[in-house]
């Protein structure tokens, strides 16, 4: 029986779920799923930036990575039965809570340069998936680690971020 042919509450749910999960349908993409997903939070970081005014882009940065953590984790589950793996590419709520942590971890007064430099160092390390990320990927087969290897690619690209702005 597919998912959708519930009762029309559960329906209701179920095509929330999946729309949640896919961040929106761009998870489904055939290419890069996950770099479709976090232009949502590129997106969302480019909305704060040019509608709030300085002292309140990081809490509103802060609030839509817990938003969107928290929404990765509460779905999890579900997207697990739905696809029936763990961590299914179409599964992309982590990669947009990944790209919000970097404007969260990297304070500086150019706070555009995370837009790009930023979005790309957090999807190549994501990708790459450098220690602990590939433990974590390899080893944490649940709800936190789908999330926690995006997480520490996050915390690399601002390090890198940190790093770049101090040599200059």
């Amino acid at each position: 029986m597919h998912p959708f042919s519930k009762n029309a509450d559960s329906c209701r749910s179920d095509r929330l779920n999946f729309w949640l999960s896919t961040a929106f349908g761009l998870g489904l993409s055939p290419v890069l799923p996950g770099t479709c997903a976090a232009l949502v939070g590129l997106g969302l970081h480019l909305l704060i930036l040019h509608s709030l005014p300085v002292s309140g882009q990081w809490p509103a940065l802060l609030f839509f990575f817990i938003l969107f953590s928290a929404l990765c984790l509460r779905l999890n589950a579900w997207a697990e039965a739905y696809w029936k793996k763990c961590d299914h590419q179409s599964f992309v709520l982590d990669e947009v809570a990944g790209y919000l942590l970097v404007p969260d971890l990297f304070r500086c007064d150019f706070m555009c340069e995370t837009l790009l430099l930023g979005f790309i160092l957090f999807r190549a390390l994501d990708m790459i998936k450098v220690f602990p990320a590939n433990y974590i990927d390899k080893r944490l087969k649940n709800r936190w680690g789908v999330l926690l290897d995006d997480c520490v690619s996050a915390v690399y690209a601002a390090a890198i971020l940190y790093f770049l702005h101090y040599i200059r």
